[in-house]
Order: C-alpha cells, then structure tokens, then sequence
C-alpha cells in the first residue's frame, strides 16, 4: 500500500521509452537503471567532481529510511523528473524530493507469514518504464506502481515462496519487457528468468536454467533446456538450484540478456554426481554458469559455467559487463564467486581467459585452455556416505569461502583508465558434506561450514585489475568484509562504501584514498552519481545487514560491533565551488 505525502506529484512525467534505457549511461541528468545503465559498467561521464576538488564534497540532505526495519540496505537509487526512487529493507519503495529529500509517497508490499529469504530481507533495486516503476518482494512477486502515486498497476506471482523462492534484483526492461529472475538456491528451487509484458504484467516467456526443464512462449511449450540427464543423475535436475537471483546485463549490441545461476542444489556434490573426476556427467547444466538469452523468446543462444561439478556454494550469479580490451576485441568481464576474473567472447560467450583476484585458491589450479578449472580433488568436501558414521564427510578448509572472492556486490569499469573496480574478500572456510533429503520449503544443503578469516589484518579489498592481463594494478585493504557495490566517474574517481560505515573516494589510477565521510551505519548500498541545475551530486544507502551478518561465522563474531541502520546520503561540492569547475 502507497502513503502519500503532502508533496504528492501533481505534474506529468514524460514517460521513459526503450531510447531513454538505452541512453541511461550517457544521460547524465538521469539514473533509469541498475548498474547505471543496462551494461552496468557504473560508469558516469560526469566529472564535476573529480580528483582536484573531491575532497570538498559536502553532504547536500540524508533521508531515514525509518523505525524498526533499518538494515541490508542494498540498493541503488533511481532519479527521474526531479524524483528519486529507492527500495528499502523487507519489499519497500520510497520517492523522494531530490532537491530537498522530502518524502512524496512510500510503498510498503506488506509480506506474508513464513517468508524464506536465505540472506537477509534485502532488494537490491527497481527499474523504470513508460510511466511505471518495477521491483520484486521478498514474497516472489513483481509489483508495477505508478510513479506519479505509488499506486498499484498491476502485482503478479513469479513463483511460490511456500517452497522457499523469493526475489531481491532489480528488474530488467527491454523493449517493453520487465525480466525477472528469483532467488531461493538453498531451498532445492529452480531457477529461471522470467518476462512479462510492462504494461499488463502478463507472462511473454520463461526460460529455467537447469537442464531437463521446459521454457514457455506465450503460454506454450518452447524448447527444453539442455538435455535432460546429460549432467544430472535421476531427478534431482528436478530441485536442481541455480537461482538466478542476480538479475541480469542486456548486451544491446547482440540483442544479448546475460544472466547468472545460482549453486546447483543440493550443497552435498556427491549426491549430484559431481564427486566424479571424469568426463562431464556431474557438471550439473546450467548452475553456476553465465548463460546468454534472446530476450525475444527467451531461447538460450550460449553458456559458459565458471564451476563445473561445484561443491562450494560458488554461484555463477555475478554481473557480466561488456567491454573494449586494448587490441579492440569486443568482451565480457566477471568477477566470479570461485576467486578467478574471467574475460569472455562478447559474441558467444566462450572462454578467453581467466586469472586469480584473490590472494589464495584452494578449489583448483587455474583454469585450463578450455575453460575448466583444474580441480584440487583433495579439497573438495568428503563423500559422508564413506564415513565411519555415515553422516559427516570429511573436513576440508577450502578457500574463498561459500561467499566468494567476490559476491553480489557490482564491481564497476572505466573505459578511462581500462580498468575494473572490484569489491572482493580475503576468506575461507571449514566446510563438510552431510546427508539431506528434498522437502519442500526446508533448507536444502547437505553441508555444514564454519567461515574464517585467512589474514590477521583485513578481510576486504576493494581491487583495481587490468582485464588485458589480470594484474591488480591497486589494492585497498579493509579490516571487515566488503559488501557493497562501486561507481567509477570521468572524473578519475572510484567509490564505494564500508561496513565500518565510511563513504570513500578513491583515484582510479593510484588507489590513493581521497575522501571519505562517515554515514553512521555499515554501507552495503550500491552508489550512483547524477548533475542537476548544473551541479553534480553522489548518493548511497547506508545500513548494515546482508548474508554477513546472517551466514559469516567466525567473520560475523568479529565484526559483530557494526550498527545497523536503514538512511540515504546525498553529496555535492559547495555551491561557490561546483560554479568554478
């Protein structure tokens, strides 16, 4: 239900067309989409601010996100027609003044009993079209509210959270799409990607992303996905995982959406096969795996799985960004949960390399010419069956841990420097395999683990990596765990936030650490940058929360000391000094 202020719109907003969603990164008085455009290589061409006079920004207005429900805050804000637009914590949307962070209307989707969100009650964003604007509830739904009021349009089930799916992406539009994936890999769901048409809601098609699954097409069978039983024994294909809880990039120089899959499910890789060194059988199609989808049909046009066989919780999940490399060869980027930087064929997504951005791997020795990885068999998780008890296999310590070199915080790239900003940790974990069986809206694991620090110092560390090469061209190392998103400008700046609640500036050549200003509460935002009346202005949510605090064991006691917290921070120069630049 919408509350609307006082200060409730009362003018007519031109509505956004696929023009403005496919300009949203060179249109710098407007944010219409995740990642700041739909490539979502959060990068801005604004460069008012810049490395000279960063160290003066001021805050402009910060707006609470109010009472008990103040934490994971991990969204990125919209601005359109002097509005911005933000979720918040347990499914809700805010607009907002931008020029005076007033309040106009308020959204509260109003969950159910017995929702099943594996990593808190997060939403990572909403997406913007015609005269709507879209965004997913912890209930696995997508909601379209009109912008002026906050009214409902239309609200439609993407599946069944009584089975443990849910949905915290930001929504993809395209050509007059809303495309959706979901969430839940850890209650044995299915994942798959969704579109609806934006102006009714109706399902156009769908496409599962684990193999022996049958996509639609305007309410009719397309094609399967895969082949049924190539890679999975039996019917577990049946509650196979690979949530595609991400959301996605809309490549529209190929007409490409790129989604990411979850974990396959469950955790316990013997029970999937993927015990087995040999051949393929157990590499589990399509979880953990880039996959690219016609956004037309919703037909599967190529994949690449970072992880085959996986055993670790390395979803494949992370944003895939298209770039130029310096011989001028069209690519994609992605940072992966496993610990490798990956650079792929932009055209069909094969493998073109891969190189470590964490200081240790314990998984496999690098990635072979054909894109596999070189597994450490000795490090994968013990087969509980061949235990003395029959329930606990063998203990490995395996490195990153089940939450990744890198995880669903975006990394950003600056065409500028050619290099890509990501947020990584330094971490591993004690994991085992246990047995486990299907049952609907339980958890769905067969594993135990214990999440460790691996240096005394820091945990996170926010990389600069040259994509031509995999060097790490700069490092910032940080006590806790990194768990928010970065925005690169023209400006030669990089941000991002800390769970210590600091919002810092960077030089995007040096590393050198240029600004910062405390927020009050850990930061897991993603922050964006837009002008206005001829300034420009940087905003983030502050709050702390996330899978940290939920899931990190031995990390989440040492950072235990962190404030939780639900506000957004606006940014600008001084008004005397933004009119000298």
């Amino acid at each position: 239900m919408a509350a609307v202020s006082a200060l409730a719109m009362t003018g007519a907003h031109a509505d956004v067309t696929e023009e403005d969603l496919a300009n949203d990164q060179a249109t710098t008085s407007s944010v219409l989409t995740n990642g700041m455009g739909r490539d979502q290589q959060r990068y801005s061409p604004l460069k008012i601010i810049n490395k000279d006079n960063v160290k003066n920004v001021v805050p402009a207005w910060a707006f609470s996100l109010g009472g008990e429900k103040q934490r994971g805050q991990e969204t990125q804000p919209l601005i359109y027609d002097g509005v911005m637009y933000i979720t918040g914590s347990y499914s809700r949307l805010y607009a907002i003044d931008v020029k005076t962070g007033e309040e106009i209307w308020q959204y509260d989707a109003r969950l159910p009993e017995g929702i099943l969100p594996c990593c808190d009650v997060v939403n990572r964003g909403a997406a913007i079209f015609g005269d709507k604007i879209y965004f997913g509830t912890l209930d696995a739904r997508i909601v379209a509210l009109d912008l002026k009021t906050g009214d409902v349009v239309w609200r439609k089930k993407i599946a069944d959270y009584k089975a443990g799916y849910s949905y915290t992406a930001a929504p993809v539009i395209v050509n007059g799409l809303v495309i959706t994936g979901n969430s839940g890999g850890e209650f044995g769901i299915v994942g798959e990607v969704q579109a609806r048409d934006a102006e009714t809601g109706e399902l156009v098609w769908t496409r599962p992303v684990i193999e022996g699954h049958m996509g639609t097409f305007k309410g009719e069978d397309s094609t399967m996905t895969g082949t049924l039983n190539a890679t999975w024994p039996g019917d577990l294909w049946k509650t196979g995982g690979g949530a595609t809880w991400l959301g996605g990039t809309y490549d529209q120089d190929t007409n490409t959406l790129v989604f990411g899959a979850g974990n396959p499910a469950p955790w316990n890789s013997w029970l999937r096969g993927a015990g087995n060194p040999s051949g393929t059988e157990g590499d589990n199609l399509y979880a953990a795996s880039r996959i690219g989808i016609n956004p037309e049909n919703g037909d599967i046009k190529w994949h690449y799985q970072t992880t085959p066989r996986e055993g670790w919780d390395f979803d494949g999940v992370n944003e895939v960004i298209p770039f130029v490399d310096a011989e001028g060869n069209q690519r994609y980027a992605t940072a992966d949960r496993n610990g490798y930087f990956y650079i792929l064929n932009r055209e069909d997504g094969a493998f073109v390399n891969a190189w470590p951005f964490v200081k240790q791997i314990s998984w496999a020795d690098g990635i072979g010419e054909d894109g596999r990885p070189n597994f450490v068999e000795a490090n994968r998780p013990g087969d509980p069956s061949k235990a003395a008890d029959g329930k606990k296999g063998e203990v490995v310590f395996a490195v990153p841990s089940f939450l990744g070199g890198k995880n669903w915080m975006p990394m950003a790239h600056n065409p500028d420097t050619g290099l890509f900003y990501v947020p990584s940790n330094e971490w591993g974990m004690d994991i085992w395999n246990e047995p486990i069986t299907y049952k609907k809206g339980a958890a769905y694991l067969g594993s135990g683990f214990t999440i460790k620090p691996i240096f005394e110092d820091y945990i996170g560390s926010l990389k600069a990596i040259d994509p031509n090469s995999g060097e790490i061209k700069w490092e910032h190392k940080n006590n806790a765990p990194l768990w928010g998103g970065v925005m690169t400008t023209a400006g030669g700046l990089v941000f991002t936030g800390m769970p210590e609640g600091q919002f810092k500036a960077f030089d995007a050549d040096t590393g050198e650490e240029l600004w910062s200003f405390q927020t009050g509460s850990g930061i897991v935002g993603q922050p964006i940058t837009w002008d206005m009346d001829g300034e420009q202005y940087i905003a983030i949510a502050s709050g702390w929360g996330g899978a940290v605090p939920l899931w990190g064991g031995e990390v989440a006691k040492k950072v235990n000391y962190l404030n939780q917290g639900g506000s957004i921070w606006v940014f600008k120069l001084p008004k005397q000094l933004a009119s000298s630049n």
